[in-house]
C-alpha cells in the first residue's frame, strides 16, 4: 500500500514539474479570428499596401496610436498599436472599416469598428 502511495505521488509531482509547452507566436486571444490576404476586401488591401509602404494616407488620423481599450488585441506597451481608416463603400466620413498594424508583418482588420478583429495572415 505504501510502495502504491509512493508511486502515485511520484507520478503526480513529475507531471507538475512538467515545463509548460510554449504556444506559437500567433497572437490570438479567443476571440481573434484569422484572414488570409487575398480574403480581405479590395479596400482593406490597398490600405494594408500603403501602411507597408509608409503611405501616402487618405485620413488625417491615419497613423495615430490605438490605444486597445477594447481589450480585444493582445495586451501590448502603450503607442504599440497604430490604426489607418480603410475606405468604407458608400460612407461620406472614415466609415467604421480600420487597419490596425503592430509591429511589422502584424496586422488586424475590423470591418464594424473595433468590435471585433481578424489578424492578418501573410
Amino acid at each position: 500500500m505504501r510502495l502504491i502511495f509512493l508511486i502515485l505521488f511520484g507520478m503526480l509531482f513529475l507531471q507538475a514539474c512538467k515545463p509548460e509547452k510554449t504556444q506559437p507566436a500567433v497572437p490570438a486571444p479567443a476571440v481573434l479570428q484569422v484572414s488570409e490576404v487575398a480574403a480581405l476586401p479590395l479596400e482593406a488591401r490597398n490600405t494594408l499596401r500603403l501602411v507597408k509602404q509608409g503611405g501616402p494616407f487618405h485620413y488625417s488620423r491615419d497613423g495615430e496610436v490605438f490605444s486597445n481599450y477594447e481589450h480585444v488585441l493582445p495586451k501590448q506597451a502603450r503607442n504599440y498599436y497604430h490604426e489607418y481608416t480603410v475606405k468604407t463603400p458608400g460612407a461620406h466620413n472614415r466609415g467604421v472599416l480600420r487597419i490596425i498594424a503592430g509591429r511589422p508583418g502584424e496586422y488586424y482588420y475590423s470591418a464594424d469598428h473595433y468590435k471585433t478583429f481578424k489578424w492578418i495572415r501573410e
